[in-house]
């Protein structure tokens, strides 16, 4: 559906719109949380802060927040920023050309009604929508939860590297 540049972004957007108001996360945090390698992050950060939808401020208490309040930020305004209007759905069996009335598919109907429903979704929901959904909290902590477990087992010592039992160092 989606690019995983886009992906990216809702994933830090929602995160940062969990945020109370005023509040920012530096980039690092903000990585950690949202699972996303920092260099590639930045680079989504730095879009999304020339489209004025997250800002960014240095030194102690800066960091990265939403530049509008996070029921302003349609998902269709990350879609198109990052992936432009071809990532839309457009004709089902056809997309490089436009599916319409006058020049229609043969699943034009039948596609119509989902696409319109698509992308009724993207302009309507929003990062509150999606930030303060029912179960979003619960997502989050078991995102952190999975991630401090990833963590535990990377820095555990594996058997085999261990030293034999009275073996010291």
């Amino acid at each position: 559906m989606f690019s995983v540049t886009v992906q990216y972004a809702l994933r830090a957007l929602v995160e940062l719109g969990c945020l109370p108001t005023g509040e920012a996360l530096i980039g690092r945090e903000l990585a950690a949380r949202t699972g996303i390698g920092r260099d590639y992050l930045a680079k989504i950060l730095g879009t999304l802060r020339n489209a004025k939808l997250v800002s960014a401020s240095p030194g102690i208490g800066g960091g990265y927040r939403l530049a509008k309040a996070p029921e302003a930020i349609a998902l269709i305004d990350a879609v198109r920023l990052l992936d432009g209007e071809q990532s839309l759905p457009q004709c089902l069996l056809d997309h490089a050309h436009p599916c319409a009335d006058e020049n229609p598919c043969s699943a034009h109907a039948l596609w119509a009604e989902v696409r319109e429903r698509y992308l009724v979704f993207l302009e309507t929901t929003t990062i509150a929508a999606i930030s303060r959904a029912p179960g979003a909290e619960e997502i989050h902590e078991a995102i952190d939860a999975e991630r401090f477990e990833t963590r535990e087992r990377e820095q555990a010592v594996p058997e085999s590297c261990a030293a034999p039992d009275g073996a010291g160092a």
